[in-house]
Formats: C-alpha cells, sequence, structure tokens
C-alpha cells in the first residue's frame, strides 16, 4: 500500500494558520478540513469507513452501484441486536430509500443499522457541509450522524446498500473479545487465509515461528509469529511475541504482543493487553469451575502487572 504512485496516502492532521487546520472533532469534521484536497483530486465517489469493524466487502462493487445510482450517499445497512441498535444509526428503509435516520438513539425504532460505510457523491457532501460550517461554526460539525446524515436523508438523497454478511463493531472490549470469540468457531465467519482476499497488515520481520514446547497443549486457538507455549491453551487468540509458560492455563481469552503469563497462572475470558504480566499462580477473569459462564470477566490494561498469587477481580474485595 505505501509506493511512490498510487497506494495509501495518510492525512495527519496539521497545525498552521488556516481555518482547516487543528485536530479533526469527528468524521464530518475531518472532511471539511480536508475538502480542499478533495475538490483537486475531483473523484467520483467518496468513500468514508470505519475502522473499528470486522467485516469483507467489496467497496469497488459498492462505489460502482452508487455511482449508476445517482444518489448523494448509500449507506450500507446491517442487522444487529436490538438490545446494541442504540450504539449505531439507526434507520428507517423502503424500496432501496433511506427513509429516516437517528443517529444513537435512546430509544430506536428497529435494528436495521448504517454500519458505517458509507459512500458519497463529492459535490452535495461538500456542499452540505459547507452550509453546516456556515451554520453552526466549523467547531460544531462533529460526525456525520449529527447533522450531515438526516439532512441528506430529508431531502431524500439516500440510499442503502444491504450487507447481509458478518459485521461486528469492535468498538468496546466486550465486542472484541467476542469477535475473537467467534473467529476460532469450525468454519469461521469469515476466512482470514482466502488467498484471493489477503488480509494485508503489518508483519513485523523479527518474529521467529510460534513455538509449542513439549508437554504443551493447544486447542482451537490462534498463535501469531513469536508466541511460545509451554502450558494450555483453549480457545484463545494469542498475539506476536506472548508466553504462556508451563503449567500455565489461557482458556477463551485474547492476549496482546507481548504478554506473559506465568507458570501456575489461569487466565479465563479474559483480554490482555500489551505486555500485561500475570504472576505466578494468578488467577486472572471467571473463577474456577465458572467455564460455564457466559462473557468477558477480565479486560488488563497495557504493561499492568498481576502479581503472583492474586486474583483479578477480586470479587471478595
Amino acid at each position: 500500500l505505501d509506493r511512490p504512485i498510487g497506494g495509501l496516502l495518510l492525512l495527519q492532521p496539521r497545525l498552521g494558520t488556516d481555518e482547516r487546520s487543528g485536530f479533526q472533532q469527528g468524521t464530518a469534521d475531518a472532511l471539511w478540513r480536508n475538502a480542499p484536497l478533495v475538490r483537486e483530486f475531483a473523484p467520483d465517489a467518496l468513500v468514508v469507513l470505519s475502522a473499528d469493524a470486522v467485516y469483507v466487502q467489496d467497496y469497488g462493487a459498492l462505489v460502482a452501484d452508487h455511482v449508476s445510482s445517482g444518489a448523494a450517499v448509500t449507506m450500507v445497512t446491517t442487522e444487529v441486536d436490538p438490545d446494541d441498535a442504540g450504539r449505531y444509526g439507526v434507520v428507517t428503509v423502503q424500496d432501496g430509500a433511506v427513509r429516516e435516520y437517528a443517529y444513537k438513539p435512546e430509544d430506536p425504532a428497529g435494528n436495521l443499522v448504517a454500519n458505517e460505510v458509507f459512500v458519497f457523491r463529492p459535490d452535495p457532501l461538500l456542499e452540505t457541509l459547507e452550509e453546516l460550517a456556515s451554520a453552526r461554526g466549523d467547531d460544531e460539525l462533529e460526525d456525520l450522524g449529527h447533522e450531515l446524515l438526516p439532512r441528506l436523508v430529508a431531502a431524500g438523497a439516500a440510499r442503502e446498500a444491504r450487507f447481509e454478511g458478518y459485521w461486528r463493531d469492535v468498538g468496546t472490549v466486550d465486542a472484541y473479545w467476542e469477535s475473537h470469540q467467534e473467529l476460532l468457531e469450525e468454519p469461521p465467519p469469515i476466512d482470514l487465509d482466502d488467498p484471493a482476499w489477503p488480509v494485508l497488515t503489518r508483519a513485523p520481520a523479527r518474529h521467529a515461528s510460534a513455538r509449542v514446547l513439549p508437554g504443551a497443549s493447544v486447542t482451537r486457538s490462534m498463535l501469531a509469529p513469536g508466541t511460545t507455549v509451554a502450558g494450555t491453551v483453549e480457545r484463545s487468540v494469542v498475539s506476536r511475541g506472548a508466553v504462556i509458560e508451563r503449567d500455565a492455563v489461557v482458556r477463551d481469552s485474547v492476549l496482546l504482543p507481548g504478554a506473559v503469563v506465568r507458570s501456575g497462572a489461569q487466565v479465563v475470558r479474559a483480554v490482555l493487553d500489551d505486555a500485561v504480566e500475570i504472576g505466578s499462580g494468578a488467577a486472572v477473569g471467571a473463577p474456577d469451575g465458572a467455564i460455564a459462564l457466559v462473557g468477558l470477566h477480565a479486560h488488563v490494561s497495557g504493561d499492568a502487572v498481576i502479581p503472583a498469587g492474586a486474583r483479578f477481580p477480586d470479587e471478595d474485595a
């Protein structure tokens, strides 16, 4: 993606003296601040994506359908758990047209939501942003869902593209954990090893292959390069450079890069952040014998150390 012509160009927020400089306060504000560059490039379509979801979609086909439709915006929609709908922009659709849009409503009218994949026709998008900036000030633009999308919907210029495949927002720790557990299913909801659809990500060369030492046990798990397993790992995702020592147990968990689980420790239904260390004999997550319980039980933030023999969370404290 990083090459002299084409590829991926990252536009960092910049400080300066003109009105478009400064830190971005939301998606609508970010588009307004980069509007001169968009106009200079003069694209046929502008794709705006959230970065905290897991799914597979062909943006090329989506853009082609949008351009041929003539709509000002195409919203990709999907159905979510009704109890979770209030976290998103909830839409009402009729014959492919988006008739209503409510941004993170307290009482959602349904569970069909915009899943944060949008394709815009640049001219109406930028014109509406300029109108909002003039009326409210550029410091009040915030996110697309606050005013821009409702205005385009009210003008009858919005259509939907229904997404039926696997889609999970991982913007919360619980959702992040749940998505990892779903990817360990057999078969997984999406194929991370599809040669026709490779996952392009940073893959540091400093790590060798994962090592599973004699006496270790690994069941229905994913091990990244550089991991060392001498204990037991079940239904877990273990990231680069993590270590599970002898007699340690990691079950139904996610270990981020550099996490260490010392000998005799137990990590059950937990997320360990970067470089977390769980001391010998410590217990993190669900208590012993509570494997039937569901959901995430513990999240340990980066670089934290759980002392030897401790329990986290300590329900008796």
